[in-house]
């Protein structure tokens, strides 16, 4: 696969021959044939290599901090959860595409996401798209329990079975339309949506626990990670990093304001 492209923006994506690129503060990224692993990368050793780095210099160099989503970004294998096409650039910086016009975050997006949701181990987690379950997967390393609702079908269905290979006991995933979240198993301590609506759904908020945050990017083509907090004393919401997610489908469609 050949991609020549060089990305220097504070905050902002670029397009790339069939990959969306979600983008974090100050990061030059430049991408050709020779970016990738070579093929000697298909061994478990180079792909350990090549996850320790990515932590390293994509994520702590970003000042994500918290020790516990550092280990889990170390210990998910990242490549297993990307298109077999996708391979040499598992580890890079960048989201790639997973089929059906959907990605999979780039590796500071997740742990950046991960640790804003500030998890505790007891926790109950909802995520909103589901994808390859590479974000459901780094959760579950955190919490004691993951939802995760996908509304592509054949998504959804391929992540569950990988899920269950990897022996993520602790993750449901349902195939449906996360708009109104889950309301059977609410409430929940965190809530992360990893498509864009235009707008936080209600439904969503009702179903935070007291003291659970809610993170999601908001809008259409100028986007915001967004965190919601339910305290004793109501809703707070705050505006965390400029994003580019793939927009929410489905019911999200039909309420765009």
């Amino acid at each position: 696969m050949k991609a020549r492209l060089l990305f220097a923006s504070q905050y902002g994506f670029v397009l790339l021959p069939l990959l969306l690129l979600e983008c974090g503060p100050g990061r030059n990224v430049v991408l050709s044939e020779n970016s990738a692993p070579s093929a000697a990368a298909a061994s478990s050793d180079n792909y350990q290599i090549a996850r320790e780095r990515m932590v390293r210099e994509q994520i702590e160099a970003r000042d994500v901090r918290d020790a516990r989503v550092l280990a889990a970004m170390r210990k998910v294998q990242r490549h297993l959860f990307v298109p077999e096409g996708m391979l040499p650039y598992a580890y890079t910086d960048q989201p790639l595409p997973i089929g059906h016009n959907q990605t999979i975050s780039q590796p500071y997006i997740v742990a950046f996401m991960t640790e804003a949701l500030e998890l505790k181990p007891k926790d109950k987690v909802l995520e909103i798209g589901t994808g390859s379950g590479y974000q459901a997967a780094v959760l579950a390393e955190l919490v004691a329990a993951v939802y995760s609702i996908e509304i592509v079908s054949p998504l959804g269905e391929a992540a569950m079975e990988r899920l269950k290979h990897l022996g993520y006991s602790n993750i449901q995933v349902r195939i449906g339309d996360g708009y109104r979240g889950w309301p059977e198993s609410a409430p929940f301590d965190g809530i992360m949506v990893t498509a864009a609506p235009d707008h936080i759904p209600p439904a969503l908020i009702d179903q935070l626990a007291e003291g659970g945050r809610l993170v999601l990017p908001v809008g259409r083509f100028f986007q915001e990670l967004v965190r919601v907090r339910r305290t004793p004393k109501g809703i707070k919401q705050e505006n965390l990093l400029p994003v580019r997610f793939v927009p929410m489908v489905g019911e999200a469609d039909k309420a765009r304001q």
